[in-house]
């Protein structure tokens, strides 16, 4: 019987999926497109709606950025690339709580919106061995409801923006992360 080594398990999936980072690229295209919808003129009723249709492309744009990369995001042959499954399906149970903040106060709805992406990376920090993932998720969870508290419903696009802003940290801290792994 072959006993497994979880580290270095998590060290091949971060390094072959690149710790994820075609998926957040993927959203932080989502997420300026989430931006702009709440630039507009439009009601927040329409404009949250938007919100939920933006969020339509990004599986096919994470695909098309972990191409790019040369990531491998399904992570074949891993014992844990299951889990990687898992960690994303797991932020849809929170969609409930999202479907809730739409139907009784739709105000609040990208703020619940930006939480739950932030908070669900935090189990990634196992999963790809990594102190980004630790950190802001905590930090782009907390930094939204702070900014979301008392803001205006006009001033909303700064929730959007301020999740483009975080999540382009993550991304950098991740590539740093992953180039020190594999030396490049």
């Amino acid at each position: 019987m072959e006993i497994l080594n979880f580290a270095e398990i998590r060290n091949e999936l971060s390094i072959r999926g690149k710790s994820g980072i075609g998926f957040l690229a993927a959203g932080l295209v989502v997420w300026m497109i989430i931006t702009v919808i709440f630039l507009t003129n439009l009601d927040i009723y329409y404009k949250t709606i938007g919100m939920l249709f933006a969020t339509g492309v990004m599986f096919p744009l994470s695909i098309a950025f972990n191409h790019l990369l040369k990531a491998d995001w399904k992570l074949d042959g891993n014992p844990l690339s299951t889990l990687g499954l898992i960690l994303n399906v797991a932020q849809f149970v929170y969609f409930p709580i999202l479907f809730w903040a739409i139907g009784t106060n739709t105000e609040i709805a990208v703020i619940i919106f930006a939480i739950i992406t932030g908070a669900h990376f935090f189990p990634y920090g196992w999963f790809y061995q990594s102190k980004a993932y630790y950190v802001m998720s905590p930090v782009i969870s907390i930094a939204i409801m702070l900014i979301g508290w008392n803001l205006a419903v006009e001033r909303l696009w700064i929730v959007p923006l301020t999740t483009v802003i975080l999540l382009s940290i993550l991304v950098i801290w991740l590539y740093q992360e992953y180039r020190g792994k594999t030396n490049e």
